[in-house]
């Protein structure tokens, strides 16, 4: 799909489909009324007849308007103007886009960039306008023998901007809106690929091919033996009774300046997550090819910041690996020692998620990073907790969890933060090692085993995402949604914008 900014009437447009908005109760928007004042008032005319009432959810398609450019004319219902939030800007977007693929033009130019929505400017809604019509356009059908495809699809969006003073604003959305929604396609692909062929090899194989799409990006892959040298007795204590062999895989992003420190996004990319030993029940298993969407996010959300080329230094690290009940499997009552030198007693080997975080959380103390952010699917608890809107937000440094609030909003991609107090640290304690794996009461699941890997994070600027209630939908809408790629990738824009501010105060 190909994305470009215009600005002019909507009236002058030469286009197989235009695409104005109706408000409830029938009431034109702005660019609309503007078509409808120089057609001889013929959407008026419609309106008030009944055809539409503005409700969301709603569309009328238009042919042969009187005086009309353009071939066709999508109609789109907004609601009521007061209420058009983030949330409702979105869901026009998509239902936009769903009914202009089944128009059958090939190119459409849209004036719903003029909505009012509460607190967001013209960029943003040109950026949320190309992500909300690829995720409208979504297929994960990779798989079929049998593929649906549109009659004639929809090839070119033009988006609507007041005027040629606001084009290079509405480009850059655009190009940022274009990055992002690559980034959540490769992590929705990864996600909704099957455990049989999405093992730790088939993500470092994929960590390759984006290399060699973005020269920026350098890969290195750790596999068991390097492993087991550096230490790192966590992690491959959950991948024993596997006959898939563990990796860490490395991705540095370098085009930021040398002296400048990395930013350290970490994935957990547990590929099929049985529970080995402490084995989960059979109902909804087949979800737990979903584990590995932490280390999606973070492939997603690397290659939109080479796309971008943000000038910063990232590195993405993941911990791949597959936990199954093999006849080496890590048993309850197990004890190992991390990478960190601690030792933790294994009481439950479902709760795999941190072990092998823990050790790349202490892999990242090398890179003297300004900055680790991990991604995980780890506790439903954390669904217990928030739902399935927001991810859980953990960290021991306020500006970087005030910084992840902020890009969250921005991104329309939330996060809502849980405490991390000292008072919950006794929960881990154990009587033959340092720690264990799982607290010793059933309370707070998504805070305690936040707690457990702050063990890990003493010497550096933390914060953890718990996204097992935002990385995949359930039911039949079953697939993976492709966050936090979006917030991660707004968290990187921010620090690139803020570093620049600070080169340039710096400069006087």
């Amino acid at each position: 799909m190909e994305f470009t900014v215009k600005s002019g009437n909507p009236e002058k447009q030469r286009t197989a489909c235009l695409v104005l908005g109706v408000y409830e109760s029938r009431r034109l928007t702005l660019a609309a009324e503007q078509f409808d004042a120089a057609c001889g008032g013929a959407l008026g005319a419609l309106l008030r007849r009944g055809d539409l009432e503005g409700k969301p959810g709603q569309s009328l398609l238009l042919f042969n308007v009187p005086e009309a450019l353009c071939e066709r004319v999508l109609l789109v219902g907004c609601g009521r103007e007061r209420d058009l939030d983030d949330r409702r800007f979105r869901q026009i977007l998509h239902h936009a886009a769903t009914a202009l693929d089944d128009t059958g033009a090939t190119e459409a130019v849209v004036y719903l960039s003029d909505l009012a929505v509460k607190g967001r400017d013209l960029r943003w809604k040109i950026r949320q306008a190309v992500e909300a019509v690829e995720e409208s356009r979504y297929r994960f059908d990779l798989l079929k023998s049998k593929k649906d495809a549109p009659r004639r699809p929809l090839r070119k969006i033009i988006l609507s901007v007041p005027g040629r003073r606001e084009l290079p604003e509405g480009e850059q959305a655009v190009r940022e809106g274009v990055a992002i929604a690559a980034g959540v396609k490769i992590a929705k692909d990864l996600g909704n690929l099957p455990p049989n062929i999405c093992t730790p090899t088939y993500l470092a194989e994929q960590a390759h091919a984006l290399a060699r799409e973005f020269p920026a990006l350098r890969v290195a892959v750790l596999e068991e033996a390097e492993l087991e040298q550096l230490g790192m007795g966590a992690l491959l204590a959950v991948t024993r009774g596997s006959a898939q062999p563990a990796k860490l895989i490395r991705l540095d992003y370098g085009r930021g300046p040398e002296k400048q420190k990395p930013y350290v996004l970490a994935g957990k990319g547990v590929t099929f997550d049985t529970g080995g030993i402490s084995l989960k029940g059979g109902e909804g298993m087949d979800e737990m090819k979903f584990d590995m969407c932490g280390a999606a996010s973070v492939l997603g959300a690397l290659r939109a910041c080479a796309e971008l080329q943000l000038p910063l230094n990232v590195i993405g690290l993941i911990p791949a690996v597959e936990n199954m009940p093999g006849s080496r499997a890590t048993r309850p009552g197990d004890i190992v020692t991390s990478l960190s030198g601690q030792t933790v007693e294994i009481l439950n080997t479902d709760a795999e998620g941190r072990l092998i975080l823990c050790d790349t959380l202490t892999y990242a103390e090398r890179d003297d990073p300004a900055a680790v952010i991990d991604i995980a699917t780890l506790t439903g608890a954390c669904i217990v907790a928030l739902g399935r809107h927001p991810h859980g937000l953990f960290s021991n440094h306020p500006p970087l969890a005030h910084a992840l609030q902020a890009a969250g909003h921005a991104a329309a991609d939330r996060v809502w933060e849980l405490p991390l107090w000292e008072d919950y640290q006794e929960g881990l304690d154990s009587n033959f090692a340092d720690m264990a794996n799982i607290a010793s009461h059933k309370d707070g699941g998504a805070i305690m085993a936040a707690c457990f890997l702050s063990r890990f994070t003493k010497k550096f600027h933390w914060a953890h995402l718990d996204i097992a209630g935002t990385a995949w939908k359930t039911g039949k809408a079953k697939g993976a949604t492709g966050r936090p790629v979006p917030l991660l990738t707004q968290y990187l824009l921010d620090r690139a914008a803020e570093n620049e501010r600070e080169d340039g105060r710096a400069a006087h």
